[in-house]
């Protein structure tokens, strides 16, 4: 009797040492990327995934950034079965999608009544004909950096998360004073004519460009006014924004919110020792305060995966708050937008620890940069070789904004 107990007992504890390891044998899941061993939001993201999902083991898929749509495209073309793929730029989703690469989001997102009201209007650039085919996880949206230490030295208040384009005009004006630039603009075309596109309304690919005047003439004025650094001047010389903003004698400038991450490091090192803030960039008359542009990362399940449902949990995960603050944790600004994520941002060693550049972490509206249209490798150059044109004075403005628009008839 006893040995017949022992071989029961035995037998049990084989069961259960084999039913353990059943338990415990994790599930692959496969995100197709680039530089995944040294992008640090990318690292964070995997780390924090299996914490939360021990059963599964993420595994990335590296790919050569510069060559990243190509040869995604060719592995989507044959039979890679990778889950997920990450989405680098928006036109990548757009021929993947009409390609029938990509699988539809849309049910799943139905199916698990899945909020997508944080992305703040972000996600419609991933759908197309009603139907979501990737979603957004990372947004670098455009703030205003300012020198706290310059506004307290003259007496004058801080800018504000609710600002008019015409109060900053006249803000930068206040500001300036002899070896002292009350702004600071970028040679880029977005640094000051893609404020148009914040309203939601316009694009700088619609072919119509009267709206962007204001922003022209606005920034000629501030010029003119000796408010900001002259176009000419900064093309010749070759002065970097992170350089100019860095050493102390400028009080605002609309950036980029990557470049958060640079203030702290250069803060960190002695580049540059002086306190500062963000705010959110000022916004033209019935506009909403908050609204910005920026550009996407997304990710999108590849119809060929054979683990559809452990692709949309890494998705749905990954584009929701817990994933967002592990981005966030890097100093990456996430596409997700709530108090939470805002929380995450804020708590990075080094970012201001005001009330009002926490606040400035909640757009109300991002739009992207350059919306994909079939003309878009045509009309772009017509825009950014015009841009040129009106900065260097050799084109008024009026003139300036009809040469885009007759060229841009052309197209059609």
């Amino acid at each position: 009797m006893k040995k017949l107990l022992s071989l029961i007992l035995a037998a049990m504890m084989l069961l259960s040492v084999a039913s353990f390891a059943v338990a415990e044998e994790k599930q692959v899941l496969t995100v197709v990327t680039w530089d995944a061993n040294t992008t640090p939001y990318l690292i964070a993201q995997e780390k924090a995934f299996e914490e939360a999902y021990p059963n599964i083991d993420l595994q990335y898929i590296d790919v050569a950034s510069q060559d990243y749509a190509i040869k995604a495209g060719s592995m989507l073309s044959g039979n890679d079965t990778s889950d997920v793929f990450m989405v680098k730029e928006v036109s990548d989703i757009v021929n993947w999608s009409a390609q029938g690469f990509a699988e539809p989001l849309t049910p799943y997102i139905e199916k698990d009544a899945y909020d997508v009201s944080g992305f703040v209007g972000m996600e419609a650039n991933y759908a197309f004909d009603g139907v979501q085919y990737a979603l957004p996880f990372r947004s670098d949206f455009w703030v205003l950096f300012y020198n706290k230490d310059l506004f307290d030295a003259a007496g004058v208040a801080y800018p504000t998360n609710d600002m008019t384009w015409d109060a900053y005009a006249q803000l930068a004006k206040d500001m300036t004073k002899e070896g002292q630039f009350g702004t600071h603009y970028h040679t880029w075309l977005s640094a000051v004519a893609n404020w148009t596109v914040a309203d939601g309304v316009n694009t700088l690919a619609d072919g119509q460009y009267d709206d962007l005047a204001y922003f022209y003439k606005l920034y000629q004025d501030l010029e003119d006014a000796g408010a900001c650094p002259a176009y000419n001047e900064l093309k010749a010389s070759g002065l970097h924004y992170s350089a100019a903003f860095a050493n102390g004698n400028v009080a605002m400038m609309p950036m980029g919110y990557w470049y958060v991450s640079t203030l702290i490091g250069y803060n960190n090192d002695g580049t540059c020792n002086f306190n500062w803030g963000i705010t959110a960039v000022p916004h033209a008359e019935g506009v909403a305060a908050g609204s910005s542009f920026g550009n996407l990362t997304g990710v999108m399940m590849n119809k060929k995966s054979e683990n559809k449902d452990l692709a949309w949990t890494y998705i749905s995960w990954l584009c929701g708050v817990e994933g967002s603050k592990a981005t966030a944790s890097t100093g990456t600004r996430p596409a997700w937008v709530s108090d939470d994520v805002a929380g995450a941002m804020a708590s990075v060693a080094g970012f201001p620890t005001d009330e009002a550049s926490k606040a400035a972490l909640l757009p109300s509206y991002v739009a992207v940069e350059w919306p994909v249209v079939d003309n878009l490798s045509e009309i772009k150059p017509i825009v950014e070789e015009t841009h040129t044109l009106i900065m260097t004075r050799e084109l008024s403005v009026e003139e300036g904004i009809e040469e885009m628009n007759d060229r841009a008839e052309e197209l059609e």
